[in-house]
């Protein structure tokens, strides 16, 4: 399925003339399926290109590809890095859910750019930080990195907004340990009384509770 530059912008949403995502998606799945490295060796050239209508579809194409196929976006990790830490918002938060994607398989590589993730996250758009939280819970779940992840992602409970709280708590849940209870329920625990959203607050307890269970089991 190797297609040069021209004829990927095609298949594109904006080369379509479209605003869904519909065309991305399927550009993304057909790579998948046909493990085309040449498409997305085009589609990481297209993120150079001059138009912002392309790159933000190819960056688009290449983490849902990411999604389906991490190893074919393994190549271009140093690509995704150059762009992370770019100006332009769309494909910072695409460059970070790319990396996200990688993060299972390639943990050591992602692990040594930890410093630059969290400085994007810290001063990038919520997609953003969500991603760069996604990509701490990964590199948790792997043992030698663990001792370290956990306490960044502790970093990021205590200072993230109410509205991401709840969630980077319940998905925080599948990699805890039993060295990791008092403090995760600690610093839970701590943010309950500042939540103005009763919604959001239920679900924080509910975390809270679970993990409770837990040292009870021991």
């Amino acid at each position: 399925m190797g297609k040069d530059t021209d004829q990927l912008i095609g298949l594109l949403a904006s080369g379509q003339g479209r605003r869904d995502e519909a065309p991305n998606i399927t550009l993304a799945q057909q790579i998948a399926m046909h493990a085309d490295e040449l498409a997305v060796a085009g589609l990481v050239l297209l993120l150079q290109h001059k138009k912002n209508d392309i790159k933000n579809d190819a960056i688009k194409v290449l983490y849902e590809v990411g999604e389906l196929k991490p190893h074919l976006l393994k190549p271009h990790l140093d690509a995704f890095w150059d762009i992370l830490t770019g100006k332009n918002n769309r494909l910072q938060w695409g460059a970070m859910t790319a990396i996200r994607t990688l993060t299972p398989d390639n943990p050591a590589a992602i692990y040594a750019k930890l410093p630059v993730i969290l400085l994007v996250a810290d001063q990038g758009s919520v997609i953003t930080r969500d991603q760069a939280v996604m990509i701490l819970i990964a590199l948790a779940g792997k043992e030698q990195y663990h001792q370290d992840a956990i306490a960044l992602i502790l970093e990021q409970l205590t200072k993230s907004p109410e509205n991401q709280l709840p969630m980077y708590a319940e998905r925080s849940l599948p990699i805890l340990v039993r060295e990791d209870y008092a403090d995760f329920t600690q610093v839970l625990e701590m943010r309950l009384p500042d939540m103005e959203s009763h919604t959001k607050k239920k679900r924080v307890e509910k975390v809270i509770l679970q993990v409770r269970k837990r040292m009870k089991s021991l």
